[in-house]
């Protein structure tokens, strides 16, 4: 195993973590940067556009390493906007599912050019990688390999990554949080679609794109699957009562939210009732967003 002192962290043979300088409440600490192999080793999630982080990222390497390959989950601004300079600095491919509108539903395309739903939140609309990888693709580096699991919700073209038994899971599935779903780039419906998917790959561990490994991935899979069951009863009930908006419903909902994620538990919201309205059993006076009045079936 090689070392260096850059301040890269082993996760397991094989497996290097950086964590970016980008800590908040949609980050936690700051985003995983993987660094798969040795020898010749693929970047996972570069992370955001600080001159720093890739300059940590080269610092990492060890005398005579080179990046063969950079993947890119998903095209957030605290994943995938250094993965360009990267391919710069490295001559390396960046490789993921496609643009920021890759892998969006039909019904979320619509409803995005129809613009009420708003959202765009954190999306790094620049992004392109040189390849673009779908479901089941395999990627072959020095002593590793990947396969490609398209795992939309979070946003249409988040990928998770298997290594043999351990899946990088980016912001599908973290152990710190739940992840945002924010329409048109989220969509409810395929996020739990796609966290039934996961738990079928049935993974010893993930290594996620914000917080630590998570060691027992069914129960964590499955908790969040609860709780987002547990969300859309709440909203449901609260729907019983009468009409009302995202923003009475969210804080109804959530009344113990800290305020500064208010904002995002509103967009979680909206996504559940956009769900609820494709299987019928919510309906909204004109088209959905923020400022519509949802009834209950």
């Amino acid at each position: 195993m090689s070392t260096q002192n850059s301040g890269a962290e082993w996760q397991e043979p094989g497996l290097r973590v950086l964590r970016a300088p980008n800590p908040g409440p949609m980050t936690h600490s700051g985003t995983n940067t993987y660094i798969l192999g040795e020898g010749r080793v693929a970047v996972i999630d570069p992370g955001p556009a600080l001159a720093p982080h890739l300059a940590a990222i080269l610092a990492a390497l060890a005398p005579g390493e080179k990046v063969s390959h950079i993947l890119v989950t998903h095209s957030h601004a605290d994943h995938s906007p250094l993965a360009r300079p990267l391919a710069e600095a490295t001559g390396a491919p960046v490789l993921a599912f496609g643009d920021a509108a890759a892998g969006r539903s039909p019904r979320m395309a619509d409803l995005a050019l129809e613009g009420a739903l708003g959202g765009g939140e954190g999306v790094d609309a620049a992004f392109r990688p040189d390849v673009a990888i779908g479901d089941g693709a395999v990627i072959d580096g020095d002593g590793w390999t990947l396969r490609a699991i398209h795992t939309p919700g979070h946003i249409g073209n988040h990928l998770c990554l298997a290594w043999g038994d351990r899946v990088f899971s980016g912001d599908h599935v973290m152990g710190w949080a739940t992840s945002l779903v924010s329409p048109p780039d989220g969509d409810m419906g395929a996020y739990m679609q796609s966290l039934d998917r996961l738990a079928a790959e049935g993974a010893a561990r993930l290594f996620p794109g914000h917080g630590d490994p998570v060691d027992d991935p069914a129960a964590r899979i499955a908790a969040l699957a609860a709780h987002r069951r547990e969300r859309e009863a709440q909203i449901l009930a609260a729907l019983a009562g009468g009409a009302a908006d995202v923003p009475a419903l969210a804080a109804r909902i959530y009344t113990d939210t800290p305020a500064a994620l208010l904002p995002a538990a509103t967009r979680n919201v909206l996504a559940h009732l956009v769900d609820l309205m494709d299987r019928n059993l919510v309906e909204c006076d004109g088209t959905p967003g923020t400022a519509s009045r949802f009834h209950a079936r």
